[in-house]
């Protein structure tokens, strides 16, 4: 008499009804390719070496890979290199504080936060580390970046949360009615003009703290501190209570010529890793002062 089984499922395997479970595969350790450049090259930051590499100018053994997510085997040991058209300036904007996981710019008119789409040679913040917030090409001022991934989500954390303070100062045509209020007006991006953004009632929340410090017939010097951080936000707060900012070309075309778009980021509170709150400074142009003597 044959015998019983009391699971079913193992006899028919035993007897060869059922396939044997296949054997497991060890698969070896992988590697991203922009990781393993970005260990050979600390000086660029991992979003400028992915760019880099979708445009082109990153190789493997000599032959040109354009996936930043490219795996390679973890014990590879091949040459990978990284050649980027050179840049139209290698000059470093001014650092106001730098340690082991961030590094804090006073940056100047002009120079880029981030390249946005492909990999230009024009430099920007971003080929210094991790961009956390951005400034205008116009405005000058703090910005902090961060040296690592770790970093830059506590930071970014700060900045989602208002757990940040920024003062900013402007020059702006005209003068306020009131010389301290509270702007709440909440905006939307321009589906006509979608780099830019307008007022809606049905917008995002945009608040922003104003003062005035110093006034002549034509400007008043202001300083902005808002509560949210839209993008554009002070730019169009101000046009939209009738003093645009000086040289603000996008929300006042009809501004009076001017050197520069008369917006300076000055101060920035912020918690650093290890739990240091820091406050950035940098000093406001003399230029502002001298726009309303």
């Amino acid at each position: 008499m044959a015998k019983k089984f009391s699971k079913p499922e193992l006899s028919r395997r035993i007897n060869g009804d059922l396939p044997s479970e296949p054997m497991q595969q060890v698969e070896t350790a992988k590697q991203r390719f922009d990781m393993l450049l970005l260990e050979s090259y600390p000086s660029y930051s991992r979003s400028t070496i992915q760019k880099l590499i979708k445009e082109g100018y990153a190789t493997i053994d000599d032959e040109v890979i354009k996936k930043p997510n490219f795996l390679l085997d973890q014990d590879f040991n091949g040459k990978v290199e990284l050649n980027p058209p050179a840049s139209e300036s290698t000059e470093k904007p001014p650092v106001i504080y730098e340690d082991d996981n961030v590094i804090v710019f006073n940056k100047p008119v002009g120079m880029l936060s981030i390249k946005k789409g492909a990999y230009i040679a024009e430099p920007a913040i971003e080929d210094y580390g991790e961009v956390v917030h951005r400034l205008d090409r116009d405005t000058s001022g703090v910005i902090i970046v961060a040296k690592n991934l770790k970093t830059k989500s506590i930071l970014q954390r700060q900045f989602a949360e208002r757990k940040t303070h920024k003062t900013y100062y402007a020059v702006v045509v005209g003068h306020p009615k009131q010389d301290h209020a509270l702007i709440n007006i909440p905006l939307t991006r321009n589906l006509k003009r979608p780099t830019t953004f307008l007022p809606d009632a049905n917008g995002r929340e945009a608040t922003t703290e104003y003062r005035v410090i110093g006034q002549n017939d034509k400007y008043s010097l202001i300083e902005l501190k808002p509560r949210t951080g839209r993008t554009h936000q002070l730019r169009i707060h101000m046009a939209y209570i009738g003093t645009p900012i000086l040289g603000d070309t996008v929300y006042n075309p009809k501004s009076p010529k001017a050197d520069r778009m008369y917006l300076h980021a000055s101060i920035l509170e912020i918690t650093i890793p290890e739990g240091k709150r820091m406050t950035f400074t940098a000093p406001m142009p003399e230029s502002f002062r001298d726009a309303v003597r």
